[in-house]
């Protein structure tokens, strides 16, 4: 016998889990699925220590879903994002320029938190609202689709009806591949290294990106810990080096790592242990199918430049809850899906064409091209309009 619901969310990481409660605030049943528990502490085994920066245009979209207050005590500001050019015969700064929020408004470009804390305050935001469930060690394994409703099946047996399917299922969506809608992967032979350290400097609020060769260094603001600032890093490398790295005893990583810090916030300290990410630009052709959005990383995904990969799929979700919530009675409509569809792929098409462009420029090896990304940087800072012009592109500011 099959259950109903209004919705059914297949994938429950941070972006399915928003959604989950933000559509469950607003009323709607909401079922959301996910093969693996959340991991909610840094401590445990399989927890993800990346970060993610939520910038000023996703904040409405937490504070609809009940979230943000239980968030921001834990965040950390972002008032100015630094770009560093290291890019010289010795791997120190040349170019710095400073990208101030101040310059936009009175509040922050966005703030930071640990993924497995949203994780942890996302969960507890479910257990509140007793129109959702989540259910964990289950995934979607079938969709049949027709005019008036999704048919879903689980992998453990469990059927369900529902009016919308919201695919969150990752960059391999088991609910894209059953529409049958085609992806375009880009390949660049990277991987991020994402840890934690501490530094004897206070970041004082400054997101830094610096830039050599095979991809930024960034170091990202977040709370103290035991007394030491503290920031997360996401070290963008070639394949066969990040893994180098990942390989090397404390000592050895810690002495690399302060090199291509370059010593911006002082001799760096690991404060947790080093993770390993895969990195690739894609794009599906469509946001939608039959009674089924696609959004966050099952329709597309982004090198972590800039903070726009979660961003965006707050975006997608913004988008389909102003549809949903407009007119209740046609959610899941194919009005509706085309609707969310034109609402959403040609910005997410020039966003992901956008950091693709960053991300190559960040690669670059030889000395001759990385002079030209140096000039590139002054000259785009030096026009007070363009720079300001760039940070609104950045938060996707009108």
């Amino acid at each position: 016998m099959r259950q109903h619901t209004d919705i059914l969310i297949s994938g429950g990481g941070v972006a399915g889990l928003t959604a989950a409660a933000a559509f469950g605030t607003a009323g709607f049943s909401v079922v959301c699925v996910d093969p693996s528990p959340p991991v909610t502490s840094d401590a445990e085994a399989g927890a993800d220590l990346r970060t993610t920066a939520f910038l000023q245009p996703s904040v409405p979209v937490l504070e609809q879903a009940g979230l943000w207050d239980r968030l921001s005590p834990h965040a950390a500001a972002l008032k100015i994002m630094r770009i560093v050019d290291a890019g010289g015969v010795n791997p120190e700064p040349r170019v710095i320029k400073d990208f101030d929020a101040a310059d936009l408004s009175d509040h922050p470009f966005g703030w930071n938190l640990p993924n497995w804390l949203l994780r942890r305050e996302m969960v507890a935001r479910l257990a509140e609202l007793p129109n959702v469930t989540f259910r964990t060690g289950v995934a979607t394994q079938s969709l049949l689709t027709r005019e008036g409703e999704a048919l879903i099946g689980l992998t453990d047996d469990s059927r369900y009806r529902a009016k919308l399917v919201i695919a969150a299922d990752g960059r391999g969506s088991t609910m894209r591949e059953a529409l049958n809608i085609a992806v375009k992967t880009i390949r660049y032979g990277q991987k991020a290294l994402a840890f934690a350290v501490t530094h004897p400097i206070p970041h004082q609020n400054v997101s830094t990106e610096i830039h050599r060769s095979g991809g930024p260094f960034t170091l990202v603001p977040l709370p103290d810990r035991d007394g030491q600032p503290c920031s997360a890093v996401v070290w963008m490398e070639t394949g066969e080096n990040a893994l180098r790295l990942a390989d090397l005893p404390p000592d050895a990583f810690e002495a690399e790592m302060n090199q291509r810090s370059c010593h911006i916030l002082g001799p760096l300290s690991l404060a947790s242990r080093r993770t390993v990410w895969p990195i690739i630009s894609q794009i599906a052709e469509r946001m939608a199918g039959e009674r089924t959005a696609l959004m966050a990383e099952a329709a597309h995904v982004v090198p972590p430049i800039g903070a726009q990969g979660l961003n965006m799929s707050l975006a997608d979700l913004s988008a389909l809850l102003a549809l949903a919530q407009a007119n209740p009675d046609q959610i899941g409509s194919a009005a509706m899906l085309d609707s969310y569809h034109r609402k959403r792929h040609f910005e997410v098409q020039a966003r992901v064409h956008g950091i693709d462009l960053l991300n190559r420029a960040s690669m670059m090896g030889t000395q001759a091209l990385r002079d030209l990304r140096a000039g590139a940087l002054n000259a785009l800072y030096s026009a007070a309009p363009l720079r300001k012009t760039l940070m609104k592109a950045g938060l996707g500011l009108r």
